[in-house]
């Protein structure tokens, strides 16, 4: 795995700060952010996503909140820039 720095929470002030980094073998994103606490969790899994599938979080992953000035270091195709796709 290479691993290449995107970007940190913008005037950190501290270690413990959202961060972003390719992986440039598979084009995944690698986030480190805030673990969402449990009302967040628990509004996720009332809300869903697709009809059948289970809202529970497996215990291989989690549930984080990415800070919205963290987008900025997303990378995205020209295509998709405002586009968004809802999940479909």
């Amino acid at each position: 795995m290479e691993l290449k720095f995107l970007g940190i929470y913008p005037d950190t002030p501290d270690d413990g700060s959202p961060t972003i980094w390719l992986d440039k073998d598979t084009g995944d994103l690698v986030i480190q952010s805030y673990k969402a606490d449990e009302a967040t969790v628990r509004e996720c899994q009332r809300v869903g996503s697709v009809p059948g599938h289970s809202t529970d979080v497996p215990e291989h992953e989690t549930v984080v909140r990415l800070p919205a000035n963290m987008l900025q270091f997303i990378p995205r195709s020209e295509g998709e820039v405002g586009s968004g796709n809802g999940g479909t």
